[in-house]
């Protein structure tokens, strides 16, 4: 692993130029400074549902997938970036474990008709609304879904479609991916602001003339 500051800025530059390599370097050499940063921010009582190791793992998939987000800056600023991707997962799990122990039946999709189901993920995600029009597009949010779900990173995918689809549990998705709950929880975020972006406005999904 680089310790030299200037081979780990080499890393950097050769791996904005789309390295993938060079980019899991870079991540082994300065992703330890990150995980000191976001160490003790765990809650005690959250420890068995989450750990540092979770967020970093989330954090590094967030940075192989987003490296062309960080467009200008050196070695201090990339750590810097990768602190916020890491602060910012570290968040939404602690809040969807709070929040798992007082769930809110409004922001929880029961398992249902497969048309259903997909209506209620879309929904959840705010990118259709309910108007007569909705009922002659479900086929196209059926299928405007599926195909961004399947853009999605593999685990991202299917914890998507195990939790908000086919309405598991966090624990049973948990155990099917073989990650923490908190770890599940960050997935999810992540899946649906990839979601969110890939599907855009809610007008996509009107049939013309509808």
């Amino acid at each position: 692993m680089p310790g030299d500051p200037g081979d780990i800025e080499a890393l950097l530059a050769t791996a904005r130029g789309g390295d993938r390599d060079a980019l899991v370097s870079l991540l082994a050499a300065v992703g330890p400074q990150v995980r000191r940063r976001i160490a003790g921010r765990i809650p005690p009582a959250l420890r068995p549902s989450i750990e540092e190791d979770d967020v970093m793992q989330v954090t590094f998939l967030e940075a192989c997938l987003g490296i062309g987000r960080f467009v200008s800056g050196g070695v201090p600023e990339f750590i810097a970036w990768l602190t916020r991707l890491a602060e910012n997962n570290l968040i939404d799990a602690i809040r969807a474990l709070e929040s798992g122990r007082r769930p809110n039946p409004r922001r929880r999709i029961e398992p249902a008709a497969r048309e259903d189901s997909y209506l209620g993920l879309a929904a959840l995600l705010g990118t259709t609304s309910s108007t007569p029009s909705l009922h002659a597009a479900r086929g196209e949010v059926c299928a405007a879904l599926d195909a961004a779900l399947r853009s999605l990173p593999p685990d991202y995918e299917r914890v998507v479609r195990m939790y908000d689809l086919e309405g598991r549990s966090v624990a049973e998705v948990a155990a099917e991916l073989k990650r923490s709950e908190g770890a599940v929880y960050m997935l999810r975020a992540r899946a649906h602001e990839r979601l969110k972006d890939e599907l855009g406005a809610s007008s996509r999904y009107f049939s013309k003339g509808s």
